[in-house]
């Protein structure tokens, strides 16, 4: 915990970013951050092993306001560096904690103001299970972030226990699809079913949808099938430092051996998959 402590005080805390992409083109549309503790003695750390840490001692709302901006501010500067037709979003994961925050609205409201970043172009996630732990008052806070123009999504989800008639209150704008689905639809199990019930779901909602954990072309042309409009994962990318994301801005890296060759007319590769992504 000490240690955790003086981390987020001496800004040992790194942001790695995760390429979100759309699977009709695999455009870049933006990036999730991530964060790695970067200890000066044992490296790089796991957020399995310190995010219930800073959970438990309170220390994730410090920490996430100090991603937050962090984020926000690197999102800001690539737009303008990298400019493109659709200006590139930004996610931050928020933890149920935050909802007994009561300034949560307040410092979101000073980020945005203090960064500059167009609010839409931040989204924030949150996992179906810390909203359903107080859904009443979640929904009240939500409202309020939402209010501010930042977009919302629900992280995980399907893992949780929303019910239909919550996830209508829910002013979210996108939910993304728990990575144990998408994994269902190798082997053709039931679980795999429910992404397919998802998509429909949101198509109902008018909800965006991105799935998670995209590790086989068999499962990004399946979604793409589906009609699901984005996804994230080893596929594309894994999480990536900043200098690396902005060689993929810069357009050094791509592929195009992912997409139907007769479909979209583009140059058909060797079957090995690359961990680049398009830039357009």
């Amino acid at each position: 915990e000490t240690d955790l402590r003086f981390a987020v005080e001496r800004d040992e805390l790194e942001l790695f970013y995760q390429p979100v992409v759309g699977l009709c083109d695999t455009k870049l549309v933006g990036f999730e951050a991530l964060v790695r503790w970067n200890h000066p003695t044992r490296g790089l750390i796991s957020p399995n092993e310190f995010i219930p840490v800073s959970e438990d001692t309170g220390l994730i709302v410090p920490m996430t306001l100090q991603i937050l901006k962090t984020a926000c501010l690197q999102l800001v500067d690539w737009q303008k560096r990298f400019p493109s037709e659709d200006p590139m979003t930004v996610s931050v994961n928020l933890s149920g904690k935050h909802f007994s925050h009561p300034d949560l609205v307040q410092h979101i409201k000073t980020v945005l103001n203090e960064t500059g970043i167009t609010p839409g172009c931040l989204k924030l996630e949150i996992t179906e299970s810390a909203v359903m732990e107080n859904a009443e008052s979640a929904i009240v806070m939500l409202r309020q972030i939402r209010e501010t123009g930042v977009q919302l999504s629900i992280d995980d989800f399907g893992t949780g226990h929303s019910s239909l008639s919550y996830l209508q209150r829910f002013p979210v704008d996108t939910l993304k699809v728990d990575r144990s689905f998408v994994n269902a639809m190798e082997d053709g199990s039931a679980n795999g079913e429910i992404v397919r019930t998802v998509l429909a779901l949101a198509k109902i909602l008018k909800l965006n949808v991105v799935a998670e954990g995209i590790e086989s072309i068999h499962q990004f042309h399946q979604l793409r099938v589906l009609g699901c409009e984005y996804g994230q994962g080893y596929l594309f990318s894994r999480p990536l430092p900043v200098p690396e994301i902005e060689k993929m801005l810069e357009g050094k890296f791509q592929w195009d051996n992912i997409l139907p060759v007769k479909e979209f007319g583009i140059r058909a590769q060797e079957p090995e998959l690359k961990e680049l992504v398009s830039v357009h």
